[in-house]
């Protein structure tokens, strides 16, 4: 297959993934603005969703009044300025989808094609929380479906492989980001670890990414942050984790290197952080810095992008 092509399938995953988590990123910061007036104002909810999306010096740079639900919101959705907000996100991928119409299927097209259509027509000036909320979930359905007709409609071939990369690699990078931006920046100074405030974070992250009816199930516990962090981090059965990212990676890459007749620095730094993250303890990762632990996952996570890169898709 042309690199071409593969760079296309690979990032139309990559921009769809990501339109979903700035949709899930901004749902929970959300959730937490609306918290009981006990809690009103201390959280730092919409600075948090700007860290997340990994875009806190060029929003300051065009923002300096500072992280407001308004200016959060119009830079995240739609912004003119920011080649990763939700709008060029899901255009991009449409643009990248409609360069390789003949890899992909007529379903997968048409999800992305409507996707696009349909913001189009909607204005994000003044929009009301429910109006918000609703055009957040339809991204999300949005990019569910569009993963869903993936799965059930492509071959098994190379180029469903890299569209799968794309994904991975995506989704690693938010959930880690998610989870350092909780639990280094979220939580306010004067609020006690394991509060009420603290429990009401937590089962917002788990809530961002449909995990908190399958937390209970694992652990039959209240939401406590050692266990979120091990169901985020180590679980495999979680479909979000890191391990379990991971692990798909590791596959996809083994097929491609099997297709193609060679290995190369992509399939070594999968299996050295799936290694990594399997003999991983969540009681060594809190003592050592969760914090650190998870800018080196995201550090190696960057050098798996740059290498797939590198070796296949240019």
């Amino acid at each position: 297959m042309l690199s071409r092509m593969a760079d296309n399938l690979y990032w139309v995953s990559r921009y769809t993934e990501r339109a979903e988590n700035l949709a899930r990123i901004l749902h929970v910061a959300q959730r937490l603005a609306a918290l009981p007036s006990a809690y009103a104002g201390a959280s730092n909810e919409w600075e948090s969703a700007i860290a997340t999306a990994a875009c806190a010096d060029e929003f300051k740079a065009l923002y300096p009044d500072g992280a407001t639900r308004e200016n959060v919101i119009r830079y995240i959705v739609d912004s003119p300025t920011n080649p990763s907000s939700i709008k060029a996100c899901i255009e991009t991928a449409r643009s990248n989808a409609r360069a390789v119409r003949t890899a992909i299927t007529s379903e997968m097209w048409e999800i992305l094609n409507e996707g696009w259509n349909e913001m189009r027509g909607i204005e994000f000036d003044g929009i009301s929380q429910s109006a918000l909320t609703q055009f957040l979930q339809r991204v999300q359905q949005m990019s569910l479906r569009f993963d869903g007709a993936a799965y059930r409609t492509m071959l098994r071939s190379d180029q469903y492989w890299f569209q799968r990369l794309g994904t991975f690699i995506e989704r690693a990078d938010n959930m880690a980001r998610l989870l350092d931006v909780k639990y280094h920046l979220l939580l306010p100074e004067k609020e006690p670890v394991g509060g009420g405030l603290d429990y009401f974070q937590w089962s917002s992250i788990l809530r961002s990414v449909n995990a908190l009816t399958s937390y209970h199930w694992v652990y039959r516990e209240n939401v406590k942050p050692w266990l979120v962090a091990d169901f985020l981090i180590l679980r495999p059965e979680q479909p979000r984790s890191l391990i379990s990212c991971y692990m798909a990676l590791n596959d996809y890459l083994d097929q491609i290197a099997e297709r193609y007749g060679r290995q190369g620095p992509a399939q070594h730094i999968a299996r050295s952080t799936t290694a990594r993250l399997q003999n991983a303890d969540m009681d060594q990762i809190f003592q050592s810095g969760l914090h650190e632990f998870l800018v080196e996952f995201i550090e190696d996570n960057n050098r798996l992008g740059a290498a797939i890169t590198q070796q296949y898709l240019s």
